[in-house]
């Protein structure tokens, strides 16, 4: 088979979606979903999550029969909950032609009680292998696991088969901001995450920002989107603020207006959907901070009523960022507001297996009801 190196598939011998920079490792490279120009402002947990590939995909034309990528991947799990596999995805003209489930690679083991604490183990490097496929050219997606960092060594072809790498589809172009709820670790396959069976279903180009533990309107964030071109623009923010309590009121509120302006330096025109929380019992009357118990359920930490002032609930951030949404159109900019409890609401409850993120099947019909409801309508 002839072989590709990380470094040539970098330098432009296939495209990369969602990638907006990447590590340059002695043996690959590993894409980023954050410029570089972020790196000295990113929190550590925000670097972790800009390093795991949710939404990315290596896209190009091959009359190749078989496809092979040599990667070195690195999972996180925090026992005693078992490993999620990392899957691999190839879509073929538009069509998931073949999934690749691996349970090899490195291991980071979290320390549940101090997440700053971590055991690394090694696992061997491997190989992700596509085979019978169909002769002739095809338009190819390799779209990268969600829940992993991923080392990409090599893409090898068919001896003599062709290799190009093939410019963004004609589609309308979607850029989503959002939390673990829109990175989806918990999905099955990368084409499961909800951002991606939604921009699927409505034939839509995705760029995921979806950020595990994340999305607390950082400016680099809006900056970021600001400077990506786009036909629509969403935001789905407010889970994370109660869950780290991250915010009170008094910075919740222009916080947000602080990040649409921001956006609206580059894209005074863009049509943006600002999304509020979906369900989640502990918060949705109580503020933060949030934490697994023993059983793995999410429950808010109970505080000091003389303190909570100010504190934020779920029901009361969808308030503000509805409050928030309608101020700006009164004014005639191009904002929608999309309550999040109609992705996913109290009658959901039975997917959502922690109390905080969903099941995999509650995520396809996350992506199947915003598929139908926003993106189908325009």
């Amino acid at each position: 088979m002839t072989r590709y190196s990380g470094e040539q598939l970098r330098e432009g011998a296939v495209a990369f979606f969602g990638a907006l920079g990447f590590d340059r490792r002695a043996d690959g490279v590993s894409p980023r979903r954050l410029p570089d120009w972020t790196r000295p402002q990113l929190p550590q947990p925000m670097d972790v999550m800009a390093r795991m590939p949710s939404g990315v995909r290596l896209a190009f034309e091959t009359d190749s029969r078989r496809i092979a990528l040599d990667v070195q991947t690195t999972k996180m799990v925090t026992p005693p909950q078992a490993p999620r596999p990392v899957a691999f995805d190839l879509v073929v003209d538009g069509v998931v032609a073949s999934v690749d489930v691996t349970e090899r690679g490195n291991t980071i083991l979290l320390d549940r009680r101090d997440p700053t604490k971590f055991e690394l183990v090694r696992g061997a490097a491997h190989t992700v292998e596509f085979k019978g496929l169909a002769a002739g050219i095809k338009r190819c997606e390799v779209w990268l696991p969600q829940n992993a960092f991923v080392e990409i060594r090599a893409l090898a072809l068919d001896d003599g088969s062709t290799l190009a790498p093939v410019p963004a589809p004609r589609q309308k172009r979607w850029t989503h901001y959002g939390s673990s709820i829109s990175h989806c670790m918990e999905a099955l396959q990368p084409t499961g995450t909800w951002p991606a069976v939604a921009s699927r279903l409505a034939g839509w180009h995705l760029t995921s920002f979806g950020f595990g533990g994340q999305c607390h309107l950082d400016q680099f964030a809006a900056r970021t989107i600001r400077d990506v071109g786009a036909d629509l623009i969403t935001i789905k923010t407010g889970i994370n603020v109660i869950n780290m309590d991250s915010m009170r009121e008094r910075v919740f509120m222009p916080a947000l207006h602080g990040f649409l302006d921001t956006i609206r330096e580059k894209q005074p025109t863009t049509p943006i959907v600002v999304i509020s929380p979906i369900f989640c019992p502990s918060a949705e009357k109580r503020p933060g901070p949030t934490v697994p118990n023993e059983q793995g359920k999410f429950v808010t930490l109970p505080g000091h009523d003389e303190i909570r002032a100010g504190c934020l609930s779920l029901e009361r951030v969808r308030e503000i960022i509805a409050s928030v949404v309608a101020v700006r159109r009164e004014r005639g900019e191009p904002l929608e507001y999309v309550d999040g409890l109609s992705l996913f609401g109290a009658a959901d409850a039975a997917d959502l297996p922690d109390d905080l993120h969903p099941s995999p099947a509650g995520y396809a019909r996350m992506g199947e009801r915003f598929a139908r409801h926003v993106l189908a309508q325009r």
